[in-house]
């Protein structure tokens, strides 16, 4: 019988939910990796036999307990994940038998050393570019050290046919996924941007996958149908907004939902919650290591260098989403992407003639009023 934590009864009522949904699981016998980060190799935990999982970090009460480790002046996203792993808020990882981190940024890579005083953590060690032969060979040797560390954690052999049948089980759920977001491409579109962010979110918590991934199919289904329906033929006058940087967890109500509310609509997120991750799938006929390899190092995240090939994503999104205007949200204290967020700028602005806002914000609701105010001017000269 697996212990739940000491406040347990003190947890709001989907928090309690959360835990006795993932400790039911692990009683079965099921083996749970927390995950961070779209570089993550769902494949490898799949074939496995475990569940990857992605981890809290999107409170801004944790951000709090983590203060009393962390400076001030950090990313909102990894002071949450860290105050809801010490302050034991956070049932994946409370349940997790181990944390995959990876070395995205220098404020996350420093917070896995202390979380690595709690949990087993193994470490992906990331190359910072995706030209040069020696970025894939090591990248490479990185994919075949963590499928060591999960077979002999888990004691298993992960096969090539097992890893063969989960980098198809993958595809799918990517197929899928970027189904539902190009919903965003039909106008009017015929869900909100908030709604559809929230949806891909909530699966990334689910254990029951194959289920979850069959209701977003035919959730996608009925949306078209309802656009074919009711709305073909129609143009909406609302302005169409693409979201890009950050990660949007924490902040989605204050920006993303308040963007709606203010008239215009977000039909696109080309952010780590987006489509950044998913368009690209892993060859299924290529060596499943080297495959997995390739995938993952073209994740065109901020952290590359030069990363020429996140303004080409940007870019195809905005003739294929019909973008009218391009909002950048970065997290405090987030350097790679509020520097490039320069270059960013000028590519939207002076190569596709279209607006374009820097937000900077955290998870806290201080500077609330003054988004209102800025996306407010922003939405009025669309």
């Amino acid at each position: 019988m697996l212990d739940l934590p000491e406040r347990f009864d003190e947890y709001e009522e989907t928090r309690r939910e959360g835990f006795l949904r993932v400790k039911e699981l692990k009683e079965k016998g099921a083996n749970i990796v927390g995950v961070f980060c779209t570089y993550s190799p769902y494949e490898l935990i799949y074939a496995a036999g475990a569940y990857p999982i992605s981890l809290c970090g999107t409170d801004n009460v944790s951000v709090q307990a983590a203060q009393a480790h962390l400076p001030e002046n950090l990313c909102p996203l990894i002071k949450s994940s860290y105050g809801n792993a010490i302050s034991e808020t956070c049932p994946y990882f409370y349940f997790s038998d181990l944390i995959l981190g990876e070395t995205t940024c220098d404020g996350k890579k420093k917070m896995y050393e202390l979380l690595g005083k709690i949990k087993d953590v193994h470490v992906m060690h990331l190359s910072q570019g995706q030209s040069k032969k020696h970025d894939f060979l090591y990248w490479r040797e990185e994919m075949l050290e963590f499928k060591r560390v999960l077979e002999k954690k888990f004691n298993v052999e992960i096969t090539e046919e097992k890893l063969r049948e989960a980098i198809k089980t993958r595809n799918r759920e990517r197929k899928i996924m970027v189904d539902f977001y190009e919903l965003g491409k039909l106008n009017p579109i015929p869900i909100s941007g908030f709604e559809m962010n929230t949806t891909i979110e909530a699966i990334q918590y689910r254990f029951d996958r194959e289920e979850a991934y069959a209701e977003l199919e035919e959730r996608t289904k009925e949306l078209r149908e309802k656009y074919e329906r009711e709305l073909k033929g129609t143009k909406s006058n609302r302005p169409r907004i693409l979201i890009t940087g950050c990660p949007t967890g924490g902040v989605r109500h204050k920006v993303i939902k308040q963007i709606e509310d203010l008239g215009a609509d977000v039909v696109a997120f080309e952010n780590c919650s987006g489509v950044k991750e998913k368009k690209m799938l892993v060859d299924e006929n290529k060596d499943p290591i080297d495959a997995l390899t390739d995938k993952y190092l073209n994740v065109n995240c901020s952290v590359m260098t030069p990363n020429t090939n996140r303004l080409k994503d940007i870019g195809e999104m905005i003739d294929e989403y019909q973008v009218d205007g391009v909002v950048e949200v970065v997290l405090q204290a987030c350097h790679t992407y509020s520097i490039e967020a320069y270059t960013v700028k000028n590519y939207v602005r002076k190569e596709k003639n279209k607006p374009y806002l820097y937000i900077e914000t955290d998870y806290s609701e201080f500077d609330t009023g003054q988004l209102n105010t800025r996306l407010n001017a922003f939405i009025e000269i669309l």
